[in-house]
């Protein structure tokens, strides 16, 4: 029996053990995750049009680039033990920079109205979310601990930056509302998602269920919502003055950002604040 009882024990560890390492893949989601996050969705657009413009090499040859990095980086991504701050956020920059990229290509390449393209990524983008739920029955990233789970993770992350980009360029381009009006709107409209999710969970109370449900809905809301926040903070503080923006260039900006993003990771990295301590996988 104490062998049985050990053995048992010793099981549950080991199991105990390999969730806290999957776990620790991801951060967990304080204000320094939204921060870096606004900051690598801006970075994304004006490293984007850096690399487009800027050093010349053309759509076609910044998204090979750039495809052939993120590749990389997310294959030793995908091999690490636990969450690497440096790793994890060079992951979501150069994703970031890929999604704008591949809508700029639709639209810019093969002349997809922007319409269209809002459309369709916000379709892929739910059938992502559905499938994912469909295979692990929760779509929260406090659950990540498969391959299978990361895999859905970083195709999500792709979507809500493609989707981000052509929604921000729909509505401060197309619609003509302008860059600056464009960050109030997608501001206001995070500003709405934490009102509500901060409102529903008091109303809520001690439904546990309920309340990680209503985390994760306001989590990825929030999430897709940052992106075109992002690219309407890039374009505003890059474009030129005569096209509603300050005029600093994506040079500028970009490098502002980028040395933003990176006090922060290495920051992080030695605070360890935004390590997930918890072993229990919180499921929805």
């Amino acid at each position: 029996m104490p062998t049985t009882i050990k053995a048992s024990n010793k099981q549950k560890d080991t199991s105990t053990s390999k969730w806290v390492q999957m776990l620790n893949k991801v951060p967990e989601v304080t204000i320094f995750f939204w921060i870096i996050k606004v900051l690598c969705t801006t970075v994304g657009e004006t490293a984007a049009d850096f690399l487009n413009t800027t050093l010349n090499f053309g759509l076609n040859g910044t998204s090979v680039v750039m495809g052939a990095l993120l590749i990389v980086i997310l294959f030793f991504q995908f091999r690490v033990k636990k969450y690497t701050p440096w790793l994890y956020w060079l992951s979501v920059v150069l994703i970031s920079v890929v999604g704008t990229l591949i809508t700029d290509n639709l639209s810019d390449n093969l002349g997809v109205p922007l319409e269209t393209t809002t459309v369709v990524f916000a379709i892929l983008l739910a059938i992502t979310f559905a499938v994912w739920y469909w295979f692990e029955k929760t779509l929260s990233i406090h659950s990540i601990v498969t391959t299978k789970r990361e895999a859905f993770y970083w195709l999500t992350i792709l979507f809500t930056f493609a989707l981000g980009t052509a929604a921000g360029d729909l509505s401060a381009e197309k619609f003509n509302l302008g860059y600056l009006t464009s960050v109030f709107i997608f501001g206001g409209l995070i500003a709405v998602v934490t009102i509500a999710h901060y409102a529903l969970k008091a109303y809520l109370g001690m439904e546990h269920k309920h309340l990680t449900r209503n985390a994760v809905l306001a989590f990825w809301l929030a999430y897709i919502l940052t992106r075109p926040l992002g690219a309407s903070i890039g374009d505003f503080l890059s474009q030129a003055q005569s096209d509603g923006g300050l005029g600093l260039g994506t040079t500028v900006t970009s490098f502002i950002f980028l040395g933003a993003i990176l006090a922060l990771v290495i920051y992080l990295t030695f605070s360890r604040k935004d390590v997930i301590s918890s072993a229990t996988p919180q499921e929805d």
